[in-house]
């Protein structure tokens, strides 16, 4: 049998893995006598307090506004367009185009295997199959 190129072969992978493992940890990742926090420090600009820390903070500083009298007076107005109260849920933003809603009230009664109790509620089904809402603005009026 002519297996003399595949024993090559065979013997060249092994000794190419033997050459890998002959190299120690230390070569491969030399230790320095730097720590982690020698390193942060090094890349940060410095420890707590120090020069860099307060260019950020200054700069930080100077992005920021303090609030005027006319802010503080527009927030409440501001913030209640966006808070779901009882006549934001009545006076909806997309309202809906002319399609006869059926108002049903559901009585309390029994339902499933173990009869749990249900309250009685009302539910609201359209008489149309399909529900088309105005865009904000489109349609004002009531209907």
């Amino acid at each position: 049998m002519r297996k003399t190129w595949t024993d090559a072969l065979a013997a060249l992978g092994i000794a190419l893995v033997l050459a890998g493992c002959a190299t120690t940890k230390d070569e491969l990742m030399p230790r320095s006598d730097q720590t982690m926090l020698d390193i942060w420090n090094a890349e940060t600009g410095g420890g707590a307090g120090g020069p860099s820390e307060r260019r950020l903070l200054d700069a930080r500083q100077s992005l920021r506004r303090p609030l005027t009298a006319t802010d503080v007076r527009a927030a409440p107005a501001e913030q209640a367009r966006y808070t779901r109260t009882a006549q934001n849920e009545i006076y909806r933003q997309f309202h809906r185009l002319p399609n006869p809603d059926l108002v049903m009230y559901v009585f309390p009664h029994l339902a499933g295997t173990d009869q749990a109790p249900v309250p009685g509620y009302t539910t609201v089904f359209p008489l149309y199959q399909r529900i088309q809402y105005a865009l904000p603005g489109e349609r004002i009026e009531d209907y």
